[in-house]
């Protein structure tokens, strides 16, 4: 077969998908890329077994069609050392050889059969469908995945719980010391008045979405059974196994009355805990705030070298003082996912969790965010 492709187009469409491709696989054919070519339409696939991640293009001057698989780092390293111009390829259907031919010289591959490629899981009968829209999974990835945890014996917190009732869509990451809950719209769902469907999407295929979602546009269409997901987007086409399991009741950890209600702005409090944070001790990365009359004490000291730092920032907040502590670290990373300019810290007490909301959400969005605690010593 032959075709006729754009260098830095088709590079694009394989850098996207190369992420998926492991260091380190098991099957060595999935140390290759498998392209397939049927018409005009030259598609892509990279895959580790449990995500696999398809996309294609028009290519030009077509003679005949097929699938080869090709080695994933060569045929990029090739790629990327040329300037954007035509390149030629043909695959000897007998013996899979495969010359790619530029303006200047001709680059020899051998390729695999792509037969032994691993197909893709087939969904169930009663599989479900869900439409959204792309901007609105964009943020909803985007604002939970850095509360995924990374916990070999807990694996279904490995990843986002998608949790869809007939008016709404939830999505929600937590790693048992923070936690984030977002909650917005969807466009289309097969579902039923009275019933809710969920599915844990994998922490490595959230990242995924998480680089493509942006370059597209539209709705993302998802069809998922009780063990396999398929995202289909404009331009790729993700598919994943699930994280089986029980995902705890997140509901059930958010306090419901929190006495003690702080509005600050976020940028002001997040500048001032970056500071102050550098003098905290290495090991626990304890933060100290205490609130007052409409101001906030950030305070943090490392014993062991003897340092120390503090600032007040002011903020709206009424009623008896209360300290509380939390991991720098943390509360930092939770700040910086918020877009709102200013934000709304409750608290019960210095034991319970502290929840964080925008002040103003988005329009379509809700959000959550909620922080464990860590025990002053004083």
């Amino acid at each position: 077969m032959k075709f006729v492709v754009s260098s830095t187009e088709l590079l694009s469409h394989l850098q996207a998908i190369s992420r998926v491709i492991n260091s380190k696989n098991s099957l060595q054919i999935l140390d290759n890329f498998l392209l397939s070519l049927e018409g005009n339409t030259l598609t892509m696939t990279a895959s580790d077994i449990e995500t696999t991640l398809i996309t294609s293009m028009e290519v030009q001057d077509v003679e005949g069609s097929g699938k080869v698989a090709v080695a994933n780092k060569l045929l990029l390293d090739t790629l990327r050392e040329f300037s954007e111009q035509p390149l030629s390829f043909y695959i000897d259907d007998s013996n899979l050889a495969m010359v790619i031919t530029s303006s200047n010289g001709t680059y020899n591959f051998i390729g695999q059969s792509g037969d032994m490629y691993p197909q893709l899981p087939l969904l169930e009968d009663n599989a479900r469908q869900l439409n959204i829209s792309v901007p609105v999974l964009f943020s909803g990835i985007s604002k939970t995945f850095f509360c995924m945890a990374d916990d070999e014996l807990r694996p279904v917190m490995n990843g986002i719980f998608f949790d869809i009732a007939p008016d709404s869509l939830t999505l929600v990451a937590t790693d048992a010391h923070k936690l984030v809950r977002f909650k917005s719209a969807y466009l289309s769902a097969s579902i039923k008045e009275d019933e809710t469907f969920n599915f844990i999407l994998p922490k490595k295929p959230a990242i995924m979405l998480r680089n493509i979602l942006p370059k597209e546009s539209g709705e993302v269409n998802i069809h998922f059974d009780a063990k396999n997901a398929y995202f289909k987007l404009s331009n790729y086409t993700m598919v994943c196994r699930q994280v089986e399991g029980r995902y705890p009741n997140y509901n059930g950890v958010i306090p419901k009355n929190n006495p003690y209600k702080v509005i600050a702005d976020r940028v002001t409090l997040l500048n001032a805990l970056k500071r102050v944070s550098v003098f905290s001790n290495q090991a626990s990365n304890l933060i100290k705030l205490v609130f007052n009359q409409n101001q906030i004490h950030v305070s943090a000291q490392d014993i062991d070298f003897s340092i120390s730092a503090e600032e007040y920032i002011p903020c709206q907040f009424e009623g008896e003082e209360i300290k509380i502590g939390f991991k720098s670290t943390f509360l930092i990373e939770m700040l910086g996912n918020v877009d709102a300019s200013d934000i709304v810290i409750e608290l019960a007490d210095p034991s319970r969790a502290g929840i964080i909301l925008p002040f103003e959400n988005a329009e379509n969005e809700d959000i959550l965010m909620l922080l464990m605690p860590m025990l002053l010593n004083d």
